[in-house]
């Protein structure tokens, strides 16, 4: 190891050390949710949203998306199976 990865690893230690120290001599509060229901509830509708989209894989009409399989084959020119495009 170089002197400057020495460096860093032992800042870096340090740093986690001081980190923990003051994060488990500060005192715990308790709070009422707030905004994270809306955050999580927005989270969740994309992610539903998102997925229906991505399982929609209806082609374009007037040629826009056209899918098919393709047979894919390796450097050497052999034969190694079949994979879907959409162009």
């Amino acid at each position: 190891m170089s002197i400057k990865t020495k460096l860093a690893a032992a800042a870096l230690a340090t740093l986690a050390l001081t980190g923990s120290m003051l994060s488990t001599t500060s005192q715990a509060e308790a709070k009422q949710p707030g905004w994270v229901w809306g955050v999580g509830a927005g989270i969740a509708t994309a992610a539903v949203v998102g997925s229906a989209i991505a399982v929609s894989n209806d082609p374009y009409y007037h040629g826009y998306h056209r899918c098919g399989w393709v047979a894919q084959y390796n450097a050497f020119g052999q034969y190694v199976g079949r994979v879907r495009t959409c162009y």
